[in-house]
């Protein structure tokens, strides 16, 4: 089939009319919008459970303590510091009132008496954040009997070991990811996995829409098979980073405003920054190989079988990503992919997050990914111009390389 081209149209132009048509059917696409939507919706969600949740102080543990065993009250304050756990005493004047308190609920524990030992009354069990603070304490208190033997003080002796803490020298830098590092992690190899792949696969679906309708007919009668790629390229990756950057807004926005970054070595902007850089790299590389890809079928049904291996590979550093890169960020596997081209956009910015990496490694990893981006721009432009015109089966990827004529 021969075309024709409109020459007062150039390049450029040409480029920009095809990707201004696919975001405007993008943008009126009710499931594009709707998973927007469900990506904003659950990065929202998880910030304000996490919010929620680390903002809640524990619940006191209420212990009472009887006249006759007034002076383990500082120790025990001493040692429930020291194990993390939250205590309130409270002065209580005789066991019967005690035992009414814990009947009641109103006392978790009630410390009846010291000499010769420690004794408690609980309604069932001790509680649990208490066991390793009772333990300590009746610990405590049979060496503060010793001290009495020997002549000491033993509530000064009692809450000097409740405060004692080893000394310790460590040898090597210990690591310094958080939480909230970790969940940055996550959350950034999870959304630019999903991001590229969704954004690469409408981009190959919508190769093989215009070739089943025939519309791509039309279009190389106006403009030339490399502008039509471009355009697709171009107008798909706008709108798949502006549906990335409306996440990555979202999930910052809310942790600024639950406070979840102010206790955190997490750096946000730089985190977001790279998502966002990673993402356009990532889209250019996948967008281009998925597009040559695509045009060697003319079914939907057939897309499947041609984009499957780069989805397979696409999946192998999504694994690594959010399962060994969180925990292990210097692996040696981890590291070796995070500067390979294709794998590089899913583990890199899951290392800026856990700040594992220089930033003249981030940029060498970018530097070697781009300079792979001028082969897949000839290489999806020769398939595509050869194949984009093909009908019936599956032309073989040889024959689009070589440009072999074909029957449509």
């Amino acid at each position: 089939m021969t075309t024709t081209h409109d020459t007062d149209l150039t390049p450029g132009a040409a480029v920009r009319l095809v990707a201004g048509r696919e975001i405007s059917t993008r943008l009126r696409s009710k499931p594009f919008l709707w998973t927007t939507l469900a990506l904003v919706a659950a990065v929202v969600l998880a910030g304000v459970v996490a919010g929620l949740v680390g903002n809640r102080e524990p619940e006191p543990q209420v212990v009472g303590v009887v006249a006759d065993a007034s002076a383990v009250a500082d120790p025990l304050v001493a040692t429930a510091q020291a194990a993390g756990v939250p205590v309130e005493v409270r002065d209580v004047d005789g066991t019967d009132e005690g035992e009414d308190l814990v009947t009641s609920g109103d006392v978790d524990v009630l410390v009846t008496g010291v000499d010769p030992a420690l004794t408690v009354v609980v309604q069932d069990s001790v509680p649990e954040p208490l066991q390793p603070v009772l333990a300590s304490l009746a610990q405590q208190v049979a060496l503060a009997g010793a001290v009495t033997d020997l002549g000491g003080d033993p509530a000064e002796v009692a809450v000097e070991v409740a405060g004692a803490t080893p000394s310790v020298t460590t040898l090597g830098s210990p690591p310094e990811v958080d939480g909230a590092q970790i969940i940055a992690g996550y959350l950034a190899g999870i959304l630019l996995f999903i991001g590229l792949m969704t954004a690469g696969q409408l981009v190959a679906q919508g190769v093989v829409e215009e070739k089943t309708s025939r519309v791509v007919e039309l279009l190389l009668a106006t403009v030339r098979p490399w502008h039509l790629m471009a355009g697709k390229v171009l107008g798909i990756g706008i709108i798949g980073l502006a549906q990335v950057a409306l996440v990555v807004l979202a999930g910052g926005g809310t942790a600024w405003a639950f406070g979840l970054l102010d206790t955190t070595t997490l750096d946000l902007g730089a985190t977001a920054a790279w998502a966002l850089v990673w993402f356009v790299i990532g889209f250019l590389m996948y967008a281009l190989l998925l597009a040559a890809l695509a045009a060697l079928v003319s079914r939907q049904e057939d897309v499947g079988s041609v984009i499957s291996p780069v989805l397979f590979v696409m999946g192998i550093p999504y694994v690594l990503a959010i399962s060994v890169t969180p925990w292990d960020p210097d692996n040696a596997l981890v590291t070796a992919l995070s500067f390979v081209p294709f794998c590089a956009p899913m583990i890199m910015p899951v290392r800026v997050a856990l700040g594992a990496v220089e930033t003249w490694e981030v940029l060498l990893a970018a530097g070697l990914s781009l300079a792979l981006v001028p082969f897949l721009v000839w290489f999806a432009g020769r398939v595509y111009a050869n194949a984009v015109l093909h009908s019936g089966g599956r032309m073989k990827l040889t024959d689009a390389l070589r440009g072999t004529p074909t029957a449509v």
